[in-house]
């Protein structure tokens, strides 16, 4: 059997950057603007949010006739985590060959490349 993962999957950080969007919200609330966005059924996202709480990412309220959520985690936070899971998983711990496949991919400007010297020898 499978051990829960407390790294987001790709539904669950979706409604994770709707709630750090809106700092608080409920299921309503979510589920409306995800439905903008693509067909989703209401008790999915329900499902999912209380996932989220169960994996310590959303905390809940009760307020007048529903659960009003909250993050517990802030989105950096959040962020570096699943990088430096991804880093660990794929890349063995080192940021480097990541890098490399970027640039080599393309998916890095001149821009970004000079942003990151710039940041590489400002944490030297």
């Amino acid at each position: 059997m499978r051990t829960k993962s407390k790294t987001l999957t790709e539904q669950e950080l979706e409604i994770m950057k709707v709630v750090w969007e809106l700092q608080t919200a409920t299921v309503r609330e979510v589920y409306e603007i995800l439905l903008r966005r693509r067909k989703i059924a209401y008790t999915t996202v329900m499902t999912m949010m209380n996932i989220l709480e169960e994996k310590g990412y959303l905390k809940k309220r009760a307020e007048d006739k529903a659960y009003v959520y909250q993050v517990t985690k802030p989105k950096a936070k959040v962020i570096k985590a699943m990088v430096e899971d991804f880093v660990n998983r794929v890349f063995n711990g080192s940021a480097e060959p990541l890098l490399v496949q970027l640039v080599k991919d393309r998916h890095l400007s001149p821009e970004d490349l000079e942003k990151i010297a710039r940041a590489i020898k400002e944490s030297a």
